[in-house]
């Protein structure tokens, strides 16, 4: 790795704290994580975090160009403050660039994982896939659809963040505006997330089977704490009428979030990720909700979208926080 500039990419979620050195091209030439202290107090969490970092250096041994920090959670643009973060709640007000630009000899960048997930799959995912293809993409949304829903934009290349760094919440988009919606976590009813998470869907799927009105479910024969969104997936493939109808409704509510998506931002590439992504994948459901999406658009320029899954997998984060970097110091190099 010696004598070639790199970036050091940071992903930092709720149980895991990841690092890797990756090159202009998106390669990881190095990578490692270490577990959160649960529990454990703010200088704790830094402490791993920053060591893990030192190590990172290290091993790059070459010109390190910038770290780039993907974080869970509302991060503040220009002053990479973390408000907020719902995984990392110990760590709220501190600014990530403001610490560790006094620590290491680079710049410091840090972004929502969501955004840069975006921007780690227009850069070096599917949307590096298209543009080989001849088909470059001019706007990219990239949706995570997990224990939450997350989004991101890219557009021309940059990611729209909004006036403070908060753009694209589609996890949070009203989609149920009855009496009868769902809670979300973020204190609202009718959100996507509480609809079509993979929180959401073990959620509705254990209310239905407490009501009783479909009396034989395969989900009821390992107990409520069995009952988790793989598992309906699972119970769904085997013909289980309650399971059907549970991914029926988050089929649905992805159909209307993603349709506000496609009105608001016009993409010509949606992105999806996550598990519960996987678990659509295998179903079989993703061009359901693809012909879903445009069946409600308002004219043919709204339909003109690509619906696919994202390629980059767990290193998404990293990926979009490497591709933050490169951007940064492109941009800087003009």
């Amino acid at each position: 790795m010696a004598n070639q500039q790199v970036a050091i990419a940071m992903d930092w979620g709720g149980t895991w704290v990841r690092a890797a050195v990756v090159d202009h091209q998106g390669k990881f030439l190095w990578q490692s994580r270490q577990p959160n202290p649960q529990g454990g107090t703010k200088a704790e969490y830094l402490k791993v975090a920053s060591d893990l970092l030192k190590v990172a250096m290290g091993e790059a041994s070459g010109d390190v160009v910038g770290i780039g920090v993907a974080a869970a959670g509302p991060v503040g643009a220009s002053t990479g403050t973390l408000h907020q973060p719902p995984n990392l709640q110990v760590l709220n007000g501190v600014s990530l660039k403001s610490l560790w630009e006094k620590t290491f000899p680079c710049p410091v960048w840090v972004g929502n994982d969501a955004n840069l997930a975006a921007l780690g799959e227009f850069h070096f995912g599917a949307g590096k896939d298209a543009a080989s293809q001849g088909k470059p993409v001019t706007t990219l949304f990239y949706m995570t659809v997990s224990t939450g829903v997350g989004g991101g934009v890219v557009d021309h290349g940059s990611i729209f963040l909004g006036a403070h760094g908060v753009a694209a919440e589609v996890g949070h988009i009203t989609i149920d505006p009855s009496d009868s919606a769902s809670l979300c976590q973020c204190g609202n009813t009718g959100c996507l997330e509480a609809t079509a998470s993979g929180t959401a869907i073990a959620k509705t799927a254990r209310e239905r089977l407490a009501d009783g009105r479909i009396p034989v479910s395969l989900l009821a024969d390992g107990g409520e704490t069995a009952v988790t969104a793989e598992a309906v997936f699972d119970a769904a493939a085997k013909g289980d009428p309650l399971a059907e109808q549970v991914l029926e409704r988050a089929v649905q509510g992805l159909i209307l979030g993603l349709n506000n998506v496609v009105h608001l931002f016009n993409p010509d590439m949606i992105v999806l990720g996550g598990g519960v992504t996987v678990g659509l994948v295998k179903s079989g459901l993703l061009d359901r909700i693809h012909q879903g999406v445009q069946g409600r658009a308002m004219s043919e320029l709204h339909k003109e979208f690509q619906l696919v899954p994202a390629q980059l997998g767990d290193s998404v984060g990293l990926a979009g926080a490497a591709a933050m970097v490169w951007d940064q110091f492109d941009a800087s190099s003009r």
